[in-house]
Order: C-alpha cells, then structure tokens, then sequence
C-alpha cells in the first residue's frame, strides 16, 4: 500500500498544531454560568486558548446575534445564497409546534387500527435524529438506514402492525426510494407517511398514490439541520415520543443564543472552531453520562458534512466510552476531546438535554463555520459517490470487483496492499499508510445488526497506532462523514468491509437487488476516494461471521 495521494489543486495542506501540551501563554477567565439548559465547559490552556481567541473575534464582529437575526453574509460572498434558504432552523422551536395537534391526532388514529410499531426509511438527516430521540425517550423505533438486504429483510416482520414513514427532502434518494417500493409492495400506500419538502418527487408520489399523511418540511432547513423540523419529530411522535418537551427544552436555549455572555452555543462554536483552526481538527465525541443515547453519531454527521471540505474541516470520531482507545492526546496534538457529559481535565464538556442539545450544536457548528472559512450549508462532495454507484448500476452485467490481491480463508483482499500476502500484514500496511496527521477510516457495507461484530474493529485497530480511527456502517456514512472523506484534508486510509449476500431483495420496478445496490455503493465511494489518492482496501467476506472474526484475529493486541 502507498502513503496517502497528493492532494487535490484546490486542498490546502492542514496546519501542524503544536505538541500536547500546547505552551499556550494564557489565563482563562472564570466560567461564565448559564442561564439556560445547556452547559459547555473547556478546561486545559491548549484549548482555551484557542477557544477564547475565536470567541473574541466572533464577539467583536457581534456574529452571535446576527446568526440569531438569520444573517446570510457571516459565512462570506460565496456562501450567501446558500446561507439565505439555510436558516429556517432557527425557527423551528417556535415554528415546530404547529405539527403537534396533527401529529397527536394521527397517532392516536393508527394506535387505534392497531398499528403501534413505526419503522422509518430515512437517510442522514432524515434518520440519525429520530433514531437518537427514541432511543433516549426508550421508545421503539425501526431505523432502515441501510441497503443490506438481511438488515431490511428483518424490518419487514409483523407488518400487520406496522406503518412506514418515509423521509427524504429530495424524494429520491435512492436507498428510500428502493425501501418505500418495498413497502408498498409489502403492504400499502395507506401505511405510507410521508415527510418531505413541499414540490419534491415524493410529495407528488404521494399525493398520487393517497398516501396515509404527508408532511411537507421546510424547504429553508437542510437535512443535518433537521433534528428539530418534521423529519425528526414526525416519525418520533408516532412511535410514541412526548415531542412537545423537545420544542420546549430548544425554546429555554434560544434564549441564550443572541447574547455575548451566558451563550453556550457560542462557547462551543468558539472551542470547536478556534481549537479546528489552530490544529485540534480530530474532535473526539465520547459520551460521559449526557443520558442521550446515540447522540454521537448524530453530531458525527453535523459536524462532518458541515465542515469538511475545501481540503479543511473538523473530523469527528466517535468513540465507545471516554476510556476507549484513541482518546488519549498525542504527541502531534490533533485531538480535541469532547465530552457528552460530565467535564474532565483537557477537554470540552456539553451538558444539557435532548432538545435544547440538538440547537445548541447546530448553532455551535454554523460558528464553527465561519471560524473556519467554510461555508457549513453545503456538501459539494457527496454527490461524487452517487454518480459512480449511478454508472455501475446502469451496466446490466456483474459488477466488475476486479482480482483479489489474495484470499485467505473467507476473507479476499483488494487493493494496494504493498506486497502483502495475509491478513496480519495488510493490517500493518494500512496502519503504514497514515500520514503523520491522518487516521484510518473503516466503513463497513453490512448489517449493523447481524453483523455488529464489526463495530469492534475500531477500538482494535485505534489501540494500535496513535492516530484516529473512526467506523461507519455502509451506505449510511456516506450521508453523514462521506463528504468529510472526499472534501477535507487528504489524509485518510479506508478500509472497506463488503460481505457476501446469502439471500438478496429485489427492488420493485428497478433492474437491480438490494445486494447489487450495496456493492455498487462500496466500489462506487472506493473509486471516487482512490481518484483522490486516497488508499483505500476493500475486504471481502465471503462468509460473514467468519470473516470477520478472521479480521479480528489479524489485529494484534497491544503491547502490554
């Protein structure tokens, strides 16, 4: 395996932070209290500094209170038309409510048909919040955010209690496109919710095909943005979620937003900014006691896909616990350590609850933004991926895999692996291959159920080598951190998990499975990181379950 590709003509090399710990010369002052839900504390000189130098200048420019007035110029000329039809959710606390009594009534009316089980097809945006807020409420909801066809194949049971909702701005996106066909050929439109933007192909076909309810977002907020819109509360207040106490949570927090002082969404805009900009790009996201369950992978796409492009951006890497391996600082100083949680020493902790979190870290990152000179609305390198996946999925043949380098057991290797001849080397190349401010990025196109053994891979691979590793379940990253991959600092490895399909879905009225769907996206995203010199290994398992426990035993332990 090569060392990581030049990068592209308009990626700027990423700045070399000083050693941890920085000898940053400053005296923080006292921690201001806040008045409302959320409390942000950063601790360590290495990120106060930082932190407070991007706070002044976002005070003294008074961006706090021109993002709460909707100021489409703070992100710069280039972004501004963007930025004017990207505000809207700023709104929603208030504009939100207007959904409940609608909302309420629905629910009602399916629970009493005996419809009380909710499964949602949905993609980033459209999926990462609701899965999030049910989670912490503890009310069951089915996320199918995935083209696996053992993973849809098991959301399809008990259908004679089950409605779908059905979530995509655009209406096409092609995993919930291929999911809604499934469910109307399962059951019927009539247990078909819809939520998507008023105009878009999904409200016409819905409309069309009377549909059990439409709800129509608004077209002013973008998908990350969401949590707060009818994306995230409609599906979550059918599975039984109390929404209202969200809205009203996100209400006592805007309080705070337009103000120098007391402004939590400004102290953590400021330390993720500032502490991006002087080097602290890897921010890593370990829950500490926050009570919101998932809450990491949510943000995981906010932050990414908001700012990662340009050959800059912040690179979030979700951990298991704040102890898991690669949450200790390092000798490059890279790392900025976010709690959800409790504060600890050298580290930024966010404290709040669920509702008021969700605005608190959309605001933060729209700072964020501008700190970093990005524009936070846009994602110019997401849709790279699904062109490839688009061109392999018009050939009518088998898709060409290319040649393994080698096969050892249930598992065949493809790629540049420099020369390796198993498994345990292939390790080692990758780990080679990371620059001095790289990290290793492992997706995994399986089920993140029957197959959740891969998650284990990161911590095994992070205890190992000193640089991040991060790990995403395949196709539902390349919403979220694929345009992180593509658009910022080119200084990824990626290690691709593909595994064979035992029993594969066709999707009604298009020519390919759900199988060759997967597959396509995995080689699709393989080649558009490999055109930007990205290395990039896809393991292929021809048995699941043994494959990646052949994986597994081809890490070693760490040194004791």
């Amino acid at each position: 395996m090569t060392e990581a590709g030049a990068p592209d003509e308009h990626v700027r090399a990423p700045r070399a932070p000083k050693a941890d710990p920085a000898p940053v010369l400053y005296v923080a002052p006292p921690e201001r209290e806040p008045a409302g839900p959320v409390r942000v504390v950063t601790t360590g000189s290495a990120l106060l500094g930082p932190r407070d130098a991007a706070r002044r200048a976002l005070v003294m420019d008074g961006v706090p209170a021109r993002l709460v007035a909707k100021d489409p110029a703070l992100w710069g000329p280039d972004a501004e038309a963007d930025a004017r039809v990207r505000l809207g959710w700023l709104d929603l606390p208030v504009s939100s409510r207007d959904l409940l009594p609608r909302l309420a009534a629905l629910r009602d009316e399916l629970r009493a048909e005996g419809l009380d089980r909710v499964v949602l097809c949905g993609m980033g945006g459209s999926s990462l919040a609701p899965e999030v807020i049910c989670a912490t409420y503890g009310v069951p909801l089915v996320v199918l955010d995935t083209t696996d066809p053992g993973q849809v194949r098991a959301a399809f049971t008990d259908l004679d209690r089950t409605v779908f909702v059905v979530s995509s701005k655009s209406g096409t996106t092609v995993e919930t496109d291929s999911h809604l066909r499934l469910a109307v050929a399962a059951t019927s439109w009539s247990r078909v919710v819809v939520v998507t933007d008023p105009g878009s192909a999904l409200a016409r076909a819905a409309e069309d095909n009377t549909a059990r309810a439409v709800f129509l977002a608004d077209p002013d907020v973008g998908g990350r943005y969401s949590a707060l819109s009818a994306f995230g509360l409609v599906p979550s207040a059918l599975a039984g979620v109390d929404v209202s106490a969200l809205l009203d949570d996100a209400v006592a927090v805007y309080a705070d937003l337009g103000g120098n002082e007391g402004n939590p969404g400004l102290d953590l805009g400021a330390a993720l900014g500032g502490c991006g900009a002087a080097g602290r790009d890897k921010v890593v996201l370990a829950d500490a006691g926050s009570g919101l369950t998932g809450f990491g992978d949510w943000a995981e796409q906010l932050v990414a896909e908001s700012t990662g492009k340009l050959g800059r951006g912040l690179l979030p890497v979700v951990v298991e616990s704040p102890a898991a391996p690669g949450t200790k600082h390092t000798v490059t100083g890279d790392l900025h350590v976010v709690r959800l949680g409790t504060p600890a020493p050298n580290s930024t902790a966010v404290t709040g609850p669920l509702g008021a979190a969700f605005l608190t870290w959309e605001y933060a990152v729209a700072l964020a933004g501008r700190t970093l000179r990005i524009d936070p609305f846009d994602q110019p390198d997401v849709e790279s991926a699904k062109q490839q996946t688009r061109a392999l999925l018009e050939d009518s043949g088998p898709l060409d895999t290319g040649m393994p380098a080698f096969v050892e057991g249930p598992v065949e290797v493809h790629g540049d692996v420099g020369g390796a001849t198993t498994l345990a080397e292939v390790v080692q190349a990758v780990l080679r291959a990371v620059p001095p401010l790289g990290y290793v990025a492992i997706h995994a196109y399986l089920d993140r159920f029957a197959d959740a053994a891969a998650a284990a891979l990161r911590p095994a691979l992070a205890a190992l080598v000193t640089r991040p590793v991060t790990f995403g379940w395949g196709p539902r990253f390349l919403h979220s951190t694929g345009q992180y991959h593509k658009g910022g600092p080119p200084t990824g490895v990626f290690l691709q998990l593909t595994g064979a399909v035992a029993e594969d879905l066709d999707v009604p009225g298009r020519p390919f499975t759900l199988g060759r769907l997967q597959l396509a996206q995995a080689l699709g995203d393989g080649r558009v990181l490999a055109q930007r010199g990205r290395p990039v290994v896809r393991l292929h398992l021809t048995d699941r379950a043994g494959g990646l426990a052949a994986v597994r035993a081809a890490i070693p332990d760490p040194p004791a």
